[in-house]
């Protein structure tokens, strides 16, 4: 962190979720946010949800062909990694919704239930997507005349740019971040974050003006220390301490601020999930069940905490899948089918699937081509949107060549080039969720690159 960041960051630290006044500019974003919202409140509720598949994913095994032809290009690539053609599970796409290659395509044996949600129209694949400067093609690429992200096929860089949206700028904040920026003046309470993550701090949920509300999937996590049994002097100093008006230093009131607000939140939050208690839905016990599951629940108490945006945020790691592949990647595939089925059933028995959007994210997709027994690090890589307001049941951008030799999407070694922009697929979910088009440029200054910024995946 360098000192601008730091000194942000402590002006920032306010009662609530929302820092209104900055010495750095955030007064700009203040009026922007107002502008973007018409200086209203939103009349509907609309939720977004980032599952970030970290490692990335390698969707070429997860969404395969099934014709005889194309199957047999797939499996010459894939050799010993290939999935058998006889587990797919069909995908049946509407007709304005077919892939574009005259492939039919299967979902890996282990995805029944995501399966089930493409075949009922509630969820779609997104084809082919990665951080890019500009559209680009495999000559253009070769020949270095076209600019690409910095440090391609690393980890933490290309998942930064997925999370940013901003390829071009190591430094931005989350795109999700920078959305709540634009839109929190339109939810009623504003004492609340509009970002909550249930996997740690994220980049994703970074903004300039609101903080991220960070918390478990078991619940909020309190000051451990206020609740120690026998300590009521410690507890009395320690009330006194952050009380307000009696710190002489600014950092210090910054401090007693930002504790005191963190208490405010976690009390507020914890009461409102005692106070609509648990779901009907069951949610599988894993790691992205359990996140999914907390965020439902606090979806549930939308009501109770006056919310009408919110900006969630659950990963789930393990899929840096470069050995043992074929042990590894059907279990991480189960457990992100169950746990988006559950989710999604949970929006319908609250009344909310056509509210609230889930869509899957990744650092990167792997190679086309094996390495033995895994596959490494690629560059595009398919994508799923799930809810009750996504076109689904259809296949959006192109889908690549999975051809071993002279394969014209092939940027070297396998890394596949991708035909869709991060940039494309973010500012689609920032449009149906509420973004102005002025608001989509000012936080998609690229977009304007790509063939459109509307991919069409959401229903009208």
């Amino acid at each position: 962190m360098n000192r601008r960041d730091f000194l942000r960051r402590c002006v920032h630290a306010t009662v609530g979720g929302v820092g209104l006044y900055s010495a750095l500019g955030s007064m700009r974003l203040v009026s922007a946010a107002t502008a973007h919202t018409n200086g209203g409140i939103f009349p509907d509720y609309k939720a977004l949800v980032c599952v970030f598949l970290y490692g990335g994913n390698d969707s070429f095994n997860t969404i395969v062909p099934r014709d005889a032809s194309h199957y047999a290009t797939y499996a010459a690539s894939r050799g010993s990694l290939a999935v058998p053609q006889g587990q797919l599970l069909a995908l049946n796409p509407l007709a304005d919704g077919l892939p574009g290659d005259g492939a039919q395509y299967g979902l890996h044996p282990s995805m029944s239930q995501l399966a089930g949600l493409f075949n009922t129209g509630r969820a779609a694949v997104m084809a082919n997507v990665g951080p890019l400067l500009y559209p680009i093609t495999k000559p253009q690429y070769q020949a270095q005349t076209v600019p690409v992200p910095p440090q391609l096929f690393s980890h933490d860089d290309q998942a930064n740019f997925w999370q940013t949206a901003r390829a071009d700028n190591p430094n931005a904040n989350g795109w999700g971040g920078r959305v709540a920026d634009m839109l929190y003046s339109g939810n009623p309470n504003q004492n609340l974050s509009m970002l909550t993550s249930l996997s740690g701090e994220a980049l994703f949920q970074r903004g300039e003006t609101v903080n991220q509300y960070i918390m478990s999937s078991y619940g909020v996590e309190p000051i451990g220390y206020l609740d120690s049994w026998g300590n009521d002097d410690g507890v009395t100093a320690f009330n006194a301490l952050m009380q307000s008006g009696t710190q002489a230093h600014v950092f210090e009131r910054a401090y007693a601020n930002k504790v005191t607000g963190a208490i405010a939140n976690y009390e507020v939050i914890g009461s409102a999930l005692n106070q609509v208690g648990n779901l009907t839905t069951a949610f599988p016990d894993t790691d992205l069940g359990r996140q999914l599951r907390m965020v439902a629940r606090l979806i549930k108490a939308r009501n109770v905490f006056d919310m009408r945006r919110q900006i969630f945020f659950v990963a789930q790691g393990g899929y840096d899948t470069h050995g043992d592949q074929t042990a590894q990647h059907p279990a991480l595939l189960e457990e992100l089918s169950g746990a988006l089925k559950a989710f999604y059933d949970a929006t319908v028995e609250l009344n909310v699937a056509n509210n609230v959007t889930a869509f899957t994210a990744s650092d990167f997709g792997r190679t086309l081509s094996i390495n033995g027994d895994g596959t490494d690090h690629g560059w595009g890589g398919h994508q799923f949107v799930v809810g009750g307001a996504v076109r689904g049941q259809r296949f959006y951008g192109r889908m690549p060549s999975l051809a071993q030799n002279n394969n014209p999407d092939d940027a070297g070694y396998g890394q596949l080039i991708p035909t869709m922009a991060v940039d494309q697929y973010s500012a689609t979910l920032a449009r149906w969720f509420g973004l102005s088009e002025t608001g989509i440029t000012d936080i998609f200054p690229n977009v304007g690159r790509f063939s459109t910024s509307n991919l069409g995946f959401f229903n009208p």
